[in-house]
């Protein structure tokens, strides 16, 4: 694998400048987004094809501990890792010249890990693929700077601004806000740059600190790929600023959730044409079949696109989160969006994943809603006209309810793949046991000395 320099990016090129590589980080993403692999000298990587991980990374929870695959006794056999240098990138927050590399896990027999999230995400795209079709996605990323929290019992706190006061709340698109935090974008645009990712642009949201940062459209597998790594390259900024970045759906009471909003097209492989428009520029059947998958199958995934205890907090009435299965044209307040294009950009906005989701997942699980829709032929509700917030039917409203409706979703299991659900399904329980065994302060206050 020596030659794998003449297989990397450009940006990857440039930012080694001539340099040789001093480390190379060989990473996956596991089932909650997290990066997970090992770090090898430049030369090392240069001298071998692969290398071994065991499959008890897909096992593992949130919070540390393990589950036992009942059909897959824990022996952890090893996965083979194999480099995809077209992700290769730089990781420039290091003091020296290291580079990222994500794997592909393959099984000994070299067969796809159908645990794996990205292999999830593969498996969905290549189905609309075997239908002549390839989706697009363009994704938006919302985040909160906090100030530094190392008491997990300590409320979560805005970031002191360059004005030395907190970051000001309810400061939509306001460009004073974003210059608060100055600095930390600065070190976004210029890691983003060192690593040959495009941002489409960042603004202010709702919340104090609140980012809203969006993606250019493309390749669903590539998206993932990105927002894996800018996940990493924005808490390394907020780190070089004496703050956090934070992913959480809901980290500060009293203010707006964060979203990973999904924009979804499909075109047709053979001409390049947007399936979701007609010849003449009206919509098509296929659009109208598309949001009814949506509408139809979301529900089962909800738990992939609202993965934690956490995430049901940010599903809050006329708090700038849908909390419907509604669809309308340029109407915010729908979980099903229709933006303002033209006919050729003609897409359909997911706006109920929330930004602590593993990208590979939540995008795949919306791709696989769309796609089932799509085969099933079926049309959708009416269009909600209005404030949608007066229909909150159809979304589980707690993980466990989401987890039993993913449980029961047969159809969805065949288009993710039934290992992955199973051993989903197993995490996310395990996960939510351990919440149900912490006494919050809510319950010490209310309960210990009233019932």
């Amino acid at each position: 694998m020596s030659d794998y320099l003449d297989k990397i990016p450009e940006a990857a090129i440039e930012f080694m400048d001539g340099r040789k590589v001093d480390e190379v980080e060989c990473i996956v993403a596991d089932l909650s987004g997290i990066a997970r692999g090992k770090a090898m000298p430049g030369p090392k990587f240069a001298k071998q094809s692969h290398f071994y991980l065991p499959n008890s990374i897909f096992l593992q929870t949130i919070n540390g501990d393990w589950v036992d695959d009942a059909d897959a006794p824990f022996t952890e056999p090893d996965m083979v890792l194999v480099p995809d240098f077209e992700t290769a990138t730089a990781a420039p927050w290091t003091a020296d010249c290291t580079l990222q590399v994500i794997h592909d896990v393959l099984d000994q027999q070299g067969g796809m890990v159908p645990v794996a999230p990205r292999n999830v995400l593969k498996r969905v795209v290549q189905l609309y693929h075997e239908q002549g079709w390839d989706p697009i996605v363009a994704p938006e990323m919302e985040f909160f700077l906090v100030a530094r929290n190392t008491d997990p019992n300590q409320p979560v706190e805005p970031p002191i601004g360059r004005t030395g006061r907190r970051a000001a709340q309810r400061q939509a698109y306001s460009m004073s806000a974003v210059d608060e935090y100055g600095p930390v974008i600065d070190d976004i645009y210029d890691f983003a740059e060192a690593q040959g990712l495009e941002i489409d642009g960042i603004l202010q949201e709702g919340g104090a600190g609140q980012i809203e940062m969006n993606l250019r459209h493309g390749d669903p597998v590539k998206l993932a790929d990105e927002m894996f790594y800018f996940k990493r390259l924005i808490r390394e900024a907020a780190l070089r600023h004496d703050c956090f970045a934070t992913f959480m759906a809901k980290p500060i009471q009293d203010e707006p959730g964060s979203a990973m909003h999904i924009h979804h097209s499909v075109v047709d492989l053979k001409t390049g044409e947007n399936i979701f428009s007609t010849a003449d520029g009206s919509e098509s059947p296929e659009f109208h079949y598309f949001i009814a998958g949506l509408q139809n199958h979301l529900p089962s995934t909800i738990a992939i696109h609202a993965p934690y205890v956490n995430s049901y907090r940010r599903y809050v009435r006329d708090f700038a989160a849908p909390i419907n299965l509604e669809w309308g044209r340029d109407n915010r307040t729908t979980g099903l969006r229709v933006p303002v294009s033209g006919p050729e950009a003609r897409r359909i906005e997911n706006r109920l994943p929330g930004m602590d989701v593993n990208p590979y997942l939540s995008i795949a699980a919306s791709l696989a809603c769309g796609y089932l829709g799509l085969m099933e032929r079926r049309e959708p509700r009416d269009e909600y006209v209005g404030d949608a917030y007066a229909s909150a039917d159809g979304i589980p409203d707690t993980l466990s309810g989401a987890l039993d409706l993913l449980e029961e979703a047969t159809q969805m299991q065949e288009v993710l793949g039934p290992d992955f659900v199973r051993v989903y399904l197993q995490v996310k329980r395990a996960e939510n046991d351990a919440f149900l065994q912490v006494i919050s302060p809510w319950e010490r206050e209310h309960l210990l000395l009233n019932v």
